[in-house]
């Protein structure tokens, strides 16, 4: 029997009141500003520490896109404590893992241990907080990794290539529409000043929030914290910039020629994020569109139809600020993306004004549970998933609000949802048109988030 499953047997023999998730997480402050965040689990001897910095791509400006992500490949370079190519080797001679990701709104550097190596992550973040060397050596060198990854990832990737322009056209003042990895542009143009002034002004303790998940005492871990922590000190933190996006009254489209070996579609609706009160009911329309195989875009447009190789849906709702309910679908060669598009739209359509059957709609809800649940049981998804809420100013609260509101959406709330935000005026749609040449075989977008 799969986990999943395993999960809605168990979750549909269970009452509701054994459902919920309750967390023992235990938040700390430095005299420096410096949050801390600790979960004690343990079920294995393993731990997990989380440096995350408030700070992403959104925090750049115009033309010096790509800084965020840029710093986090140098971040990697060494310190006079630990010189360059010294961090990772540390990290795997004691038998741990590390790395490191950017997205809009946060950067965050991770190590996995066993618990008796716990200390040494500690030592390595708090060293590199205000100590990392900048070189323009380094810099040209991080540089241009940076940009292949940028040809590999984006540029020699079609349907990538028109994700980072649907987004691009879906925010026309918010800068969730520059990529996180940068424009290829900007990056050529900048130097080690630009990221020696935005280390120094972002990477400091008052900026940050410290994360430890595992098999640890929390009393003796707050003394290994203030030792390695404790001694930072760094002038407060200048206010984060806020930003918004003007509502979007007409339909905008984007058609990329590119060579590809077929059509592409990438749909982007603006939405709330998930503490919203449609927040809920967007994530279950996501399940029921996208969730599976079973799923209407897969079972209608793929099995059915035979109108594409892969459909799906996603809806940002982890993002700091509203984001984007997108929809995909990579076309079978003998339809036209006019064809495709409509028989999108007749999905959205039918979503949010045909009744919801009972039984499709507590499979959605019990799928995210399951997701949900096994989630927990890993210490470094945990980590992840208090790090982002911490970071960007929520508590575990909402976590363990989570199933609660799942299981509150109805089918009303979903059709509500699904007939005020993905309404063909408020949609940036995207094109993917094959000209001649060499390309990858078509595949569902990347996610948003780029790590190292």
């Amino acid at each position: 029997m799969s986990r999943l499953l395993l999960a809605l047997v168990l979750f549909t023999a269970l009452p509701a009141a054994t459902q919920e998730i309750h967390l023992p997480v235990a938040l700390h402050s430095l005299a420096n500003g410096l949050k801390v965040v600790t979960l004690e689990e343990h079920a294995a001897p393993v731990a997990v520490v989380q440096i995350w910095y408030h700070v992403g791509s959104k925090d750049e400006v115009a033309g010096r896109t790509g800084l965020a992500h840029l710093l986090e490949h140098n971040m990697f370079n060494g310190t006079h404590a630990h010189p360059p190519g010294t961090f990772s080797r540390l990290v795997a001679k004691a038998g741990g893992d590390d790395n490191a990701f950017t997205s809009f709104d946060y950067t965050a550097y991770y190590e996995k241990f066993a618990a008796d190596r716990l200390a040494l992550g500690l030592e390595l973040e708090a060293d590199r907080m205000r100590n990392i060397l900048l070189t323009a050596t380094e810099f040209d060198r991080e540089r241009q990794v940076v940009k292949e990854e940028r040809r590999m990832r984006t540029e020699d990737n079609p349907e990538s290539a028109l994700v980072e322009q649907v987004n691009a056209a879906a925010f026309v003042a918010h800068p969730y529409g520059r990529p996180v990895i940068g424009w290829m542009e900007d990056l050529d143009r900048l130097a080690v000043d630009d990221l020696r002034g935005f280390y120094e002004r972002y990477y400091r303790p008052d900026n940050a929030t410290l994360v430890v998940v595992g098999d640890f005492d929390t009393a003796t871990l707050l003394k290994e914290v203030e030792r390695t922590f404790g001694t930072i000190h760094a002038p407060p933190s200048e206010p984060r910039r806020t930003f918004s996006e003007p509502p979007q009254r007409g339909e905008r489209r984007v058609t990329l020629h590119r060579p590809a070996k077929l059509p592409f579609l990438y749909a982007a609706y603006p939405a709330p994020t998930f503490d919203h009160a449609d927040g809920p009911a967007l994530e279950v329309a996501a399940q029921l569109l996208a969730g599976g195989k079973s799923a209407r875009l897969n079972r209608t447009l793929v099995e059915q139809q035979r109108l594409c190789l892969y459909a799906g849906a996603g809806y940002n709702g982890d993002a700091e600020d509203p984001s984007l309910f997108t929809l995909y679908a990579g076309l079978q060669p003998t339809y036209t993306p006019a064809e495709v598009e409509s028989a999108l739209a007749a999905e959205v359509t039918r979503l949010a004004l045909e009744p919801l059957a009972a039984t499709e709609l507590a499979k959605a809800k019990s799928q995210l549970t399951a997701a949900f649940v096994f989630a927990q049981d890993s210490p470094f998804a945990l980590a992840m998933t208090l790090g982002r809420l911490y970071t960007t100013g929520h508590t575990v609260a909402e976590l363990e609000g989570y199933l609660p509101r799942i299981r509150a959406v109805t089918a009303g709330d979903v059709q509500r949802v699904v007939a005020t935000y993905l309404q063909v005026d408020r949609r940036t749609l995207g094109v993917l048109i094959p000209e001649a040449g060499e390309a990858p075989p078509p595949r569902p977008p990347p996610p948003s988030e780029g790590v190292r």
